[in-house]
Parts: structure tokens; sequence; C-alpha cells
């Protein structure tokens, strides 16, 4: 099983990139059927998943190594961003702060940032980044968001181990 992910690369960038279109489906389903308002820092890691989804994407598109490499390292870059995010998340909910502030002035940043028009439903957002609306298994969404961060980057760098070993 593992020759067959790691053999056919584009087609495991694919995978990647469907894994998370499907986390961010479940974000919105959180959102908008189960009522739960993302924070600001929600916001960033659904930022870095769309960018992993669009990289991976574009790698699993390319049939030019060079290519693929580029795409899958920017991806990489995004899943560490998401992951750092969701770190501090974490760490904000298990150590929350007298005075709540997650990340306001970056919350207004991302709100003028282009994307803003083409895709408001997933980027809205203003809960408290340090309260816990939901958990699965004893860890937070942001836990859980933090090992599909971790997880896509190792698969990531693993891939491009591999496309390098290739060439």
């Amino acid at each position: 099983m593992i020759d067959w992910y790691f053999g056919a690369p584009r087609r495991a960038f694919g995978l990647i990139c469907l894994a998370c279109v499907l986390m961010l489906a479940f974000g919105l389903y959180l959102q908008h059927v189960v009522g739960l308002e993302p924070c600001p820092m929600c916001i960033v890691q659904r930022y870095a998943l769309v960018l992993v989804a669009l990289f991976t994407g574009l790698a699993g598109v390319f049939r030019n190594v060079g290519l693929r490499v580029v795409s899958g390292v920017l991806a990489l870059l995004a899943a560490f961003g998401g992951a750092y995010t969701a770190a501090s998340q974490s760490w904000l909910q298990w150590y929350p702060p007298e005075v709540v502030t997650c990340g306001r002035d970056l919350y207004g940043m991302i709100e003028t940032f282009p994307l803003k028009r083409a895709l408001p439903m997933i980027f809205r957002g203003g809960g408290d980044c340090s309260k816990v609306d939901w958990s699965l298994f004893g860890l937070t969404l942001a836990n859980w968001s933090f090992i599909a961060f971790v997880v896509l980057s190792l698969m990531l760098i693993t891939l491009l181990v591999r496309s390098r070993c290739a060439r």
C-alpha cells in the first residue's frame, strides 16, 4: 500500500488535496450546521488548508518533476504555517489569558485580503480563540488541526524526498 502511495506522486498529491478539501468541508459543516463560530486563528488555519489544497492540486496536475517539487515545497510551507497556528491556538486553550486577545490585528489583515470577496462563507468568524466549543476523544479542534497539519507535513516531506531521489 505504501508503494502504491509513494510510487505515484501525482496521485499522492491529489489525495492530499482531496483530504484538505474534506477537512475544509468539515469545518464548514461545524460552522453552518452545528453552529460553531470560527475564531481568527481558525480562519488562518482555513487559509493554510486552502493553500495546501491549491499547491498539492497543482503538484498533482504537473508532469514536470521540478514544478511538482516547487508546488510541494509551497504546500509544505503552508502546512507548517497551519501547524504553527494550530499549536498557538492549542496553547491558548490550555493556558487561557485573562484578557481575550487572539489576533484581532491579524484578523483585520485577513479581512482586507482579496480572497475575502471570493470566499466569504469560508473565511468569516469572530469567536474566542481560547474557548473550547467542540472536542473528540479529549482533543479540541485546534489539537486535531495540529495533528492533521503535522501528518500533511510528513506526507509532503516524504513525497518531496522521494521526488528528489527520483531525479
